[in-house]
């Protein structure tokens, strides 16, 4: 028997109905609760210079330093040394600009071997709760963003003052290079960056064009409430980042930064997409159905 128009309209919004119950239902009951911020014995520790086992500071902690870097690596030793490099040649000359020298060891460079891989998500966070700093800068081991743009998302973070109860975050930025990168990529990487992107805009994070620039500074309680928090541990970490800024009110600026492409990226371009895509359709249903919540609880 053939449906008339309304019929076939109102059949059709009740499998929508359906249909959108039923995920809201599958991101629930999936929903893997506050990751355990539980460190290993191993992970308590640090090795020094001389080589000698030192306990690892917490974010907990009042800060010691003006600034801290947290650099997730794994198997980025082709492209870390580079990035160090610049970085420490960077900071030691503004150290030295403010008559502030001292040689190159465990008070400046710290190593923190995670027992297992956490994501790139986890092993941010597990570096981020081992600081020292009042403000903490998140940057990428392929050193795609020059270090000396760090006054660029400070002078971002300086802009958002006075910061409620200390916090703000200030974004690195690749979107004013987006008709460049465009032009060399494919039609199909295109598309699914497009996809990204709206994905992004219309179930999570509404203000900033560019999520997933690995370039990223915190103040310290900033720092602290977002990553207490924090679910995701993989590539849609930053997303689930800004969300949870933003629920918490925190003020984000987005500043643009310079961006160089480096070859040996772990991302595979369709089924990362397609797994950070799941993640961000889940972000937003299971804090909206109360699977997740905004919770800030402490690493032992």
């Amino acid at each position: 028997m053939a449906l008339s128009l309304p019929e076939a309209a109102a059949l059709l919004a009740a499998l929508a109905a359906f249909l959108l119950l039923l995920i809201c239902m599958i991101a629930y009951v999936t929903a893997v609760k506050m990751p355990t911020l539980h460190r290993h014995e191993e992970e308590k520790f640090f090795v020094d210079a001389e080589g000698r086992k030192e306990p690892v500071p917490s974010i907990h902690d009042p800060s010691t330093k003006e600034l801290s870097v947290v650099v997730p690596s794994y198997n980025e030793e082709d492209r870390l040394p580079l990035m160090m490099d610049e970085a420490l040649d960077y900071l030691e000359k503004r150290q030295v600009a403010m008559k502030y020298c001292k040689k190159y060891g465990s008070d400046k460079v710290r190593v923190l071997s995670l027992v297992k891989n956490r994501g790139k998500g986890g092993a941010v966070r597990m570096g981020v709760f081992s600081s020292r700093g009042e403000k903490i800068l998140m940057a990428d081991a392929d050193g795609a963003t020059k270090f000396a743009d760090i006054e660029k998302v400070e002078e971002g973070l300086k802009n958002l003052q006075p910061w409620p109860n200390q916090m703000a975050i200030s974004c690195g930025s690749r979107a004013h290079l987006e008709k460049d990168s465009i032009a060399k990529r494919s039609y199909f990487r295109t598309l699914l960056m497009y996809g990204f992107h709206f994905l992004v805009w219309f179930l999570c994070v509404k203000e900033i064009r560019d999520t997933q620039c690995g370039f990223k500074l915190l103040t310290r309680e900033a720092a602290l409430q977002t990553f207490s928090t924090l679910h995701i541990e993989r590539w849609a970490f930053d997303v689930e980042l800004l969300y949870i800024a933003q629920r918490l009110g925190i003020p984000i600026a987005e500043v643009a930064v310079n961006w160089t492409e480096i070859e040996g990226s772990k991302l595979v371009p369709f089924w990362s997409w397609l797994q950070m895509g799941r993640d961000l359709l889940f972000i937003r249903l299971r804090y909206m159905t109360g699977a997740w919540q905004l919770e800030t609880r402490k690493c032992n």
